[in-house]
């Protein structure tokens, strides 16, 4: 999905998609991160915390009624107001009944050029879980979490099925002929062997189009950034099933097979193989031993 400055209008466009991806099939539906703007933290900017909101509020209102409409199961990212001064980057998953089913709050907060996440952001104390669907069982982390496969895990050992990953990741323009393939390889690297060290499917969902943080005509100084889309779904084997390109906005669709966990997981034991009992120091922040 492309962004443009009005959120209202990002808003109409997500509900239209949604019905069109339901049109086509689609059971469990997975919007971008924060969609209803462009992205915003690419300067710090008080007055943009305007932008957030309840839950429920507007954007999970409106998602519900296309849900219960379209009798799929969606999943929407929300720039959650919790309590003055405490907001969160939240991913609402809404079941077919239009209910809210689960919330995940981003457990991983960047803070690096024209991503500054930690100045809006409040890091999610409500942990890694699975949610239980009409569908399946759906864990749901956002962006930055995509690189640390702690989350992943834990999601996937609270009974995850599909591990989903709304997305905002893009190029500095000035960075992507040097290094934009190689940073998009590692991300979808990284998210193919959360796949395969879980033994479950992995769907990415990412933005597409140049961004200057326009809201409403308010755009940060600089170049902006040039989101790659490429959103993709991979089996537990880490088989891409289904690609979106670089440069269109795309109903991305792919198909889940459950039966096929079991089979993966027979054929590579990684959960029965964990050796438990030696794991103890990985809450530590570094092991400081010569």
């Amino acid at each position: 999905m492309a962004c443009g400055p009005d959120p209202d209008q990002n808003l109409a466009k997500a509900v239209e998609r949604v019905r069109e991806a339901a049109g086509q099939g689609a059971k469990v539906i997975c919007l971008p991160e924060l969609f209803r703007t462009q992205y915003f933290c690419q300067r710090e900017d008080t007055s943009l915390f305007n932008l957030a909101e309840p839950i429920p509020g507007p954007t999970t209102q409106a998602i519900s009624e296309v849900a219960q409409a379209s009798e799929a199961v969606v999943i929407t990212s929300i720039f959650e107001r919790r309590a003055a001064g405490i907001y969160h980057n939240t991913a609402v998953t809404i079941g077919s009944d239009g209910a809210v089913a689960g919330i995940y709050r981003k457990m991983h907060i960047p803070d690096d050029p024209l991503y500054y996440e930690k100045f809006y952001f409040t890091p999610g104390d409500l942990g890694f879980r699975a949610v239980p669907t009409e569908q399946a069982k759906i864990g749901t982390l956002v962006c930055w979490d995509q690189w640390y496969p702690e989350g992943a895990r834990l999601t996937a050992l609270c009974g995850a099925e599909i591990l989903f990953y709304p997305t905002a990741i893009g190029w500095h323009p000035a960075e992507k002929q040097q290094y934009g393939a190689a940073q998009h390889d590692a991300w979808r690297t990284i998210q193919r062997a959360h796949a395969i060290a879980n033994g479950v499917y992995v769907a990415v969902v990412n933005r597409v189009g140049h961004e200057t943080g326009n809201i409403c005509g308010n755009s940060a100084p600089g170049a902006g950034l040039e989101f790659w889309g490429a959103s993709f779904i991979c089996d537990p084997f880490g088989v891409v099933i289904a690609e979106g390109s670089h440069d269109r906005e795309e109903i991305l669709l792919g198909e889940v097979d459950l039966n096929k966990l079991e089979d993966v997981r027979r054929n590579w034991p990684f959960l029965r193989d964990r050796r438990i009992d030696s794991y103890a120091r990985i809450t530590e922040r570094f092991i400081d031993e010569s």
